[in-house]
């Protein structure tokens, strides 16, 4: 999963919106934005941890002369070193980190629903805003067919269509 900086806020919403409508939390109305800027604080720590995590392997290949058709992997590793959670595992890392977030935070009046319930149904939000990466690419793809793949012009082709892609579907400014 990537987690993209305009989804945050919206996923923070829902999360806090949906959770309060199912009895599931007690929140104040005038403490909600206090407890959305939480969630919000929460996924803003984790894509700033990804962010520094894509310069670490970066870096890592560029020194150690890794091929760039190993960067998955060495990604994989690295953030297995760090302890950093990738795909699947985003989603689970942020429902326990939200869990915990509304046993401590001041501005949660009362949890009514055991952990895993909250857990799941954070889950079920979260892949909601799930964006899928391989249509984004497969549409990026098939607006530079003309393009011969594995070259440069083709690298630098297929970032520009995938910019403009992603500011189609409202994923980047």
């Amino acid at each position: 999963m990537k987690l993209y900086k305009v989804k945050i806020p919206v996923i923070a919403n829902v999360v806090i919106e949906t959770l309060c409508n199912s009895g599931a939390i007690e929140v104040e109305p005038e403490n909600r934005p206090e407890a959305e800027i939480d969630l919000v604080r929460i996924m803003e720590t984790y894509s700033r941890r990804d962010f520094d995590l894509r310069d670490a392997v970066k870096e890592y290949m560029a020194s150690h002369s890794v091929p760039y058709d190993r960067y998955g992997r060495t990604r994989s590793r690295m953030a297995q070193e760090w302890g950093h959670p990738t795909g699947d595992d985003v989603q689970r890392y942020l429902a326990r980190q939200f869990v915990e977030c509304f046993m401590i935070s001041n501005f949660v009046e009362e949890v009514y629903h055991d952990d895993k319930d909250i857990y799941k149904a954070v889950i079920d939000i979260v892949c909601e805003h799930d964006v899928d990466e391989r249509a984004l690419r497969d549409e990026a793809r098939s607006k530079i067919a003309n393009v011969a793949e594995g070259t440069v012009d083709y690298e630098i082709a297929m970032s520009k269509a995938m910019k403009e892609v992603k500011k189609r579907h409202g994923l980047i400014s």
